[in-house]
């Protein structure tokens, strides 16, 4: 069942860190900042698949959590949760430039946005998974923010490529379709070359704003 944009809004205000006061807001719109502690969906370019996940493991490979490219936007198994890793200063609000390494939590089962080197089910490349939890990370879930062109922070409106830190692969996803996953689910997986197949954009979700003082527009 999908979570409307106010409901993820209260979701969000309810289980934020007591020191951050200011209100969420959802977005829609291009140019809103991505900043940490906002949940967002992940479109891929090029098919318009979102990013998702569910609790069903993979047959394969590792066995963990499966993560795939769902057709649907009214999706909740599609938000994640944008997070510093766990050495760094980064606080909520904060904007993320370019360079920067990131985690994603996957809202609705708390798992981190993981790979390694297992084969993915379909194509053999690396496999990308969620695994962990709360109070469980580790560097296979760090990945690397490429922001395409000449911007410097993350906006809703910029392609960018997610590198894995540990095996370099950049979080790519294709056409290929599972035929036992319903809803016509593809393969996401890791791929180490640039490709136009690996960049994304931020979609749906709701974004908080920059610091305490500085809310974002809707």
């Amino acid at each position: 069942m999908a979570i409307s944009f106010l409901g993820l809004a209260i979701f969000l205000f309810l289980t934020l860190d007591s020191d951050f006061t200011s209100s969420p807001v959802s977005a829609a719109s291009e140019g809103v900042q991505i900043t940490y502690g906002s949940t967002i969906k992940l479109m891929h370019e090029r098919t318009k698949f979102r990013l998702h996940s569910h609790d069903v493991p993979y047959g394969s490979g590792s066995g963990q959590q499966s993560v795939t490219g769902f057709p649907n936007v009214d999706d909740s198994n599609s938000y994640w949760i944008v997070r510093p890793v766990l050495d760094s200063n980064a606080k909520q609000g904060d904007t993320i430039k370019g360079g920067s390494i990131i985690r994603l939590q996957h809202m609705r089962t708390r798992k981190w946005l993981h790979s390694h080197l297992h084969a993915s089910p379909i194509s053999g490349n690396m496999e990308v998974s969620c695994f962990g939890g709360d109070g469980k990370s580790d560097t296979g879930d760090f990945w690397r923010l490429e922001i395409e062109g000449s911007g410097k922070t993350w906006r809703q409106d910029q392609r960018v490529r997610l590198q894995h830190v540990d095996t370099g692969g950049y979080l790519h996803s294709h056409d290929k379709k599972y035929t036992r996953i319903a809803g016509g689910q593809q393969e996401v997986c890791g791929v180490r070359e640039k490709r136009p197949d690996n960049v994304w954009l931020a979609a749906e979700g709701v974004y908080l704003p920059v610091g305490e003082s500085k809310h974002a527009s809707s």
